[in-house]
């Protein structure tokens, strides 16, 4: 029905499709399989009423429809499983196409940022930025002294001198008390070493004598 109308089926609408034919598929199989298992169950049943009444010849037909019966439904099983294998491909191969695609559209996504970045003009723009920040700086350093011009009272700046003087009077004061409390230092006074010098100069002369 697309191929009459012209329209052609996606990656994505195609493995849908395979998926959907795999399920079905498996689904007949296993109601095939359910039923050859329902008929072995019978198949079983007449077999061992027939042992009862003796007829031997009838349960070896019986065994061999058993047997077919039975390989019927281990070749089920397989089909089963090879379906399912085939289903887990083509979930794979969906996968790796639904990549493919999203990676198609980042790509696509950011050439179109990289045609529209101008760097140039965005080298500029910082520049501009940039200098527009320093002048607003300067212009709130500006105001902020003119402010403290503004509203800085008459005498307040004496005030802050006599403020630093007294802590520092106060600093000098407790200086000078600790070098009151201090022990004072033992200096030998000047008659003292001139003592010491007569003594010397008249043992000298005596060795002279």
């Amino acid at each position: 029905m697309a191929f009459l109308f012209g329209k052609k089926k996606t990656m994505k609408e195609i493995l849908r499709e395979h998926q959907r034919n795999i399920n079905r598929a498996v689904r007949d199989i296993d109601r095939e399989r359910t039923s050859l298992q329902n008929q072995e169950k019978k198949i079983i049943a007449e077999m061992k009423a027939l042992a009862k009444k003796g007829q031997m010849g009838a349960i070896k037909i019986m065994a061999k429809d058993l047997v077919r019966t039975r390989n019927n439904v281990s070749r089920f099983y397989k089909m089963r499983t090879e379906l399912q294998a085939v289903g887990l491909r083509i979930q794979t191969v969906a996968s790796q196409n639904a990549m493919a695609e999203a990676m198609k559209g980042v790509t696509k996504a950011m050439m179109t940022m990289n045609k529209r970045m101008n760097i140039p003009q965005m080298q500029k723009i910082m520049m501009e930025f940039e200098k527009q920040s320093e002048m607003l700086d300067m212009k709130q350093e500006m105001m902020s002294d003119t402010m403290d011009d503004v509203f800085e009272e008459e005498g307040e700046e004496e005030e802050t001198e006599e403020v630093i003087n007294q802590v520092l009077d106060e600093i000098g004061i407790n200086l000078s008390s600790q070098f009151a409390d201090a022990p004072a230092s033992t200096v030998p006074s000047k008659v003292a070493v001139d003592n010491e010098d007569s003594e010397l100069q008249a043992r000298l002369d005596n060795l002279r004598k």
